[in-house]
């Protein structure tokens, strides 16, 4: 697809334009510790594994209501039962209702996450040469907050989220919900994120223009358009 048709371009939030700091296991763990869990490397590794086996059990983060409390309880019902899996597979402990209350909301404060260190200096060099920029993610309301806390909001024309448009990456349709935002055609959009499936299929069976972005240099991208990090994203768009 010509990437000189573009008129929008949008971004997967977490590995893309931020990442947990450490790992899952080292929040999770900082947290429980209280509550007698041991912290370990081991302990961090298995934590690690059974957050990415419940992840990716867990249905899509998609919800039948419309009312914006009743919205937030869907979603914390959906990581408690998240969080509840990974505790399950490597040892329950007393007390985990409190807990997971805590790492909860630490996940909605900034100081959980930590910008790519290239993001904020692509996203203004792209709008000063005048493109859209927009968020296409499968992350819950509380990003509202996080994208604020992190100074990353005032960037984007447009933020679409899996609850609040009623469908989930990889389904054509949050793709199309993120579109009607711009007014624009898929062929005039790319959509730029870490995940092959979810971002890269995703976008392209939605008709945009795709870019995996392979941080880690696996080569999971083969055959399709792939950069290392964000910083080679304006070069391969001129």
């Amino acid at each position: 697809m010509p990437m000189t048709r573009i008129k929008v371009v949008f971004f997967d939030a977490v590995g893309t334009l931020f990442h947990v700091k450490g790992s899952v296991g080292d929040v999770y763990l900082r947290y429980a510790e209280k509550y007698g869990v041991p912290r370990s490397v081991e302990m961090v590794t298995k934590v690690n594994q059974a957050f990415k086996d419940a992840f990716r059990q867990a249905p899509p983060p998609i919800f039948a209501v419309e009312q914006p409390e009743k919205l937030k309880q869907c979603e914390r019902l959906w990581w408690f039962d998240i969080v509840h899996a990974v505790f399950y597979r490597v040892g329950m402990f007393e007390g985990f209702d409190d807990y997971f209350d805590e790492v909860y909301a630490a996940f909605g404060r900034a100081d959980a996450w930590e910008i790519y260190s290239e993001v904020p200096e692509v996203l203004q060099q792209l709008r000063s040469q005048g493109y859209e920029l927009g968020v296409i993610s499968n992350f819950d309301t509380r990003f509202f907050e996080v994208v604020r806390a992190l100074g990353l909001e005032r960037f984007f024309d447009s933020i679409t989220i899996s609850s609040l448009a009623g469908s989930a990456k990889p389904s054509p349709k949050i793709f199309r919900h993120a579109l009607d935002q711009h007014v624009v055609e898929p062929e005039e959009a790319l959509h730029v994120g870490d995940d092959p499936k979810e971002d890269f299929e995703g976008a392209t069976n939605a008709n945009l223009a795709g870019v995996l972005l392979d941080r880690e240099g696996t080569g999971k991208g083969g055959a399709i358009p792939c950069i290392a990090n964000m910083g080679e994203l304006p070069s391969m768009l001129r």
